[in-house]
């Protein structure tokens, strides 16, 4: 039966391993986790069931490029799908609502982010919906490799607007991972699929590479066939560049790609990687995810990847079509200092956490409300750390998350406000009368004032957006909304600012020791003198029947040695005072020793993209040197100086 809808909706005569399984327990009313290597279709474990679900399949998916990927494949087949972005003209985004809420799309796709957003919480009631997908669901973890924080909240809205059922999908989960996602969403053990991580096309290779020799290396790599298809990925924006620029003299047709580029830059690339009119993207990790191109002949790393989850993803875009690729690190030491500052730069001092609870404390109702982006200004805590820092507090029973609201609603008329008021009668002609009278009309825009709209006529802040939203769908106004404001309940005000502050950066700290771990963790895998295969199949759970593959560097014979290839001045050799006068002579609140590290060591901060502090010679310049002595050495030479 399910062959016979396959090859209907699809065209497909038969299902690859594992889909089958997934499938069939989501047809049969239950949840399930689906692991299956990447390219190995998990995407159709959503879309047939989409197809025979009564009601909407709401799909949370980590990338935009991702999203217009699926939805366009899914247009192609009739099968009715949208997704929700920031990119859509206000008319498309309003009839995608409609649709959603009349049970005419049978998948939606959003990012995890549109929950906050209070206007789309206000539709989503309205919706029914039977499925509730995750992409990338390992997300949902902190062992896992790409923990975000607005994921571990997926649980919670998934029982607020009572979906029955959860799909979850990834490439990359090692069992304390599958633990943490089956618990978060109840799902039963038995219904994990996993169809394996070893791929018998891919040859993985380390090649231990001298710093200076690495870009020829890398030209010499490419220029055996300089047309087949190939990704090089790196850890820097800059570095993306250069070696695309360098790749490009030497006569390769290569681009770089990065998220520091414009939206329709990283398109005009990938579209041309994706046509065959480029062959060779030089890239960091902003590239790959939700790239289907089946005949990816080459990825090389030409830094060392984040971790062994990473270097698993990214090389699973190789071989799809099945036959034979190359997977290549060309590996030296000399770029693991510049992967854990950028965990490093993730751990918030102790004085900021114990200045946010400071503000927690001194807040006088029992309702706290925040500009998340200003807040992460105001302490020097990155955003995405800071979102974190607030789920530690929310489990440790702090705070209680209300969602987010805007603090801005404006509009333009796009029929006269007589005309709008004259559709109306009674009291909800009164109501819209209302909400016109309580706003301000400059030159383009009318701004709403809704606290005084709630206050002058007696009704609440959800009523007078509905009434917006409704303006807006029916094409009477086109409708803005501006600056997100988080609101949380303060649950228990009774802490102790110094033990709970300890307590938060402690959590940090641990995280910190599992993401470097991680990094070291990778290394004696590229440095194993057992087969690659096996030992990567084993690091994911899974236990192959060989002991040799036969089709990775080990296996031929020839096990790494990773090695620090650069020459290194003693930091004792070099002057601190010259390398910071700069940044100190710029900055009067974050001179401490941590925040003079993190300038020379090119860690970014909010106060350093605040003060432009990335344009001053300096940043960055220790950055191959690793963190904790630079630390180190600058404390001993302010001590020094006393």
């Amino acid at each position: 039966m399910l062959e016979k809808q396959l090859k209907q909706y699809f065209g497909y005569s038969s299902f690859r391993s594992g889909q089958k399984e997934v499938i069939t327990r989501i047809t049969k009313g239950e949840s399930a986790v689906a692991i299956f290597p990447t390219g190995a279709g998990k995407s159709l474990c959503y879309q047939l069931p989409a197809m025979l679900l009564p009601h909407l399949t709401l799909v949370v998916s980590p990338l935009l490029a991702l999203m217009k990927d699926q939805v366009d494949f899914l247009s192609a087949h009739h099968i009715p799908a949208a997704r929700l972005d920031s990119t859509l003209e206000p008319q498309t985004y309003n009839e995608i609502l409609t649709q959603a809420k009349t049970d005419r799309l049978k998948i939606l796709m959003i990012s995890v982010e549109r929950f906050k957003n209070e206007r789309f919480r206000q539709h989503l009631e309205k919706m029914k919906i039977s499925l509730l997908v995750v992409d990338e669901a390992h997300c949902i973890s902190q062992w896992g490799h790409n923990f975000r924080p607005e994921y571990l909240k997926l649980p919670a809205y998934r029982k607020a607007y009572h979906i029955a059922q959860t799909l979850l999908l990834t490439a990359t989960a090692a069992p304390p991972v599958i633990e943490d996602m089956c618990a978060g969403f109840e799902i039963p053990k038995q219904n994990v699929v996993i169809t394996g991580f070893y791929r018998q096309n891919l040859f993985l290779t380390v090649t231990p590479t001298k710093e200076t020799n690495k870009r020829q290396q890398l030209l010499d790599r490419i220029r055996e066939e300089p047309e087949a298809p190939t990704i090089v990925y790196v850890t820097l924006q800059r570095t993306a560049e250069e070696i695309a620029a360098f790749l490009g003299t030497g006569g390769i047709n290569a681009a770089g790609y990065h998220a520091g580029m414009q939206n329709e830059d990283r398109e005009r690339i990938q579209n041309q990687f994706m046509d065959g009119a480029r062959s060779c993207v030089v890239a960091t990790i902003a590239f790959g995810m939700g790239i289907d191109k089946a005949d990816i002949r080459r990825v090389i790393h030409f830094d060392l990847p984040k971790s062994i989850e990473s270097y698993s993803q990214e090389i699973g875009r190789a071989g799809r079509d099945g036959k034979p690729a190359l997977c290549e690190v060309l590996a030296n030491r000399n770029n693991i200092s510049i992967l854990e500052n950028f965990v490093y730069g993730d751990t918030p001092e102790k004085k900021a956490i114990a200045d946010l609870l400071e503000r927690i404390k001194a807040q006088p109702d029992v309702v706290w409300e925040v500009k998340l982006l200003a807040l992460a200004f105001d302490l020097n805590i990155r955003p995405l750390p800071l979102r974190t820092l607030l789920v530690y507090l929310e489990m440790d029973g702090i705070l209680r998350p209300k969602g987010t609201y805007f603090e801005q609603y404006a509009f333009q008329f796009l029929t006269p406000r007589k005309e709008i008021i004259d559709r109306f009668q009674g009291e909800r002609r009164q109501f819209a009368a209302a909400i016109f009278e309580q706003s301000e009309t400059k030159k383009v825009w009318t701004y709403v004032d809704i606290d005084k709209i709630v206050a002058r006529y007696a009704t609440d802040r959800k009523r007078v957006v509905a009434a917006l939203d409704y303006f807006d769908e029916q094409g009477w106004i086109r409708l803005q909304s501006r600056q997100a404001i988080d609101v949380f309940d303060l649950v228990d005000k009774r802490f102790d600012i110094d033990q709970l502050a300890r307590s938060m950066y402690e959590k940090f700290k641990n995280k910190e020791s599992r993401e470097i771990a991680r990094i070291e963790q990778m290394v004696g895998f590229f440095e194993s003198k057992a087969c690659l295969s096996k030992a990567l199949a084993l690091y994911f759970g899974e236990t192959l029947a060989v002991d040799h593959c036969g089709h990775c560097s080990v296996c031929e014979g020839h096990p790494a040695k990773i090695e620090h290839t650069l020459e290194l001045e003693p930091l004792t050799h070099k002057n601190l005072e010259d390398l910071s006068c700069d940044y100190l002579a710029k900055s009067d609140l974050f001179c401490s020793p941590l925040d003079v590290a993190k300038f020379l060591c090119g860690i970014q901060t909010p106060f350093f993209a605040r003060a432009k502090v990335k344009k001053m010679p300096n940043f960055g310049v220790l950055q191959h040197y690793p963190f904790m002595d630079v630390r180190t050495w600058i404390e001993a030479q302010r001590k020094n100086r006393e």
